[in-house]
């Protein structure tokens, strides 16, 4: 079953703002580490920001000081703020999600949010 669906993305002007969206499924939003990762044409997917279940926050360094990853436990969602935005930060962003199953860590990820920014 589906257990991320993410919302928001679409098109930005460079400097301006958007905000990504995740919800998870009640079971895997509380048992999960949870990050965005982006992937543009023709390079690999990377992490873009991860938040851990103690609220921890790690970034890419080409996101520092323009992102923000948080989460609403209410809500069983985790929002990307982005801010500042560049031509770079183009891509299509996913929500990932990941926990320990038995010996092993399970990855789970959403669809996908395509991101444009361009004038």
């Amino acid at each position: 079953q589906v257990q991320l669906v993410e919302s928001g993305g679409g098109l930005a002007q460079p400097g301006g703002s958007l905000r990504l969206s995740c919800e998870a499924s009640t079971s895997l939003f509380s048992s999960s580490d949870m990050g965005w990762y982006r992937q543009a044409p023709g390079e690999r997917r990377e992490l873009v920001a991860h938040l851990s279940r103690s609220g921890a926050t790690n970034y890419t360094d080409s996101v520092k000081g323009r992102f923000a990853i948080s989460r609403d436990i209410a809500k069983n969602t985790v929002d990307l703020l982005m801010s500042d935005l560049k031509p770079e930060d183009t891509a299509v962003y996913y929500c990932h999600a990941t926990r320990r199953e038995g010996l092993n860590y399970a990855h789970y990820w959403g669809q996908g949010t395509q991101v444009t920014v361009s004038s």
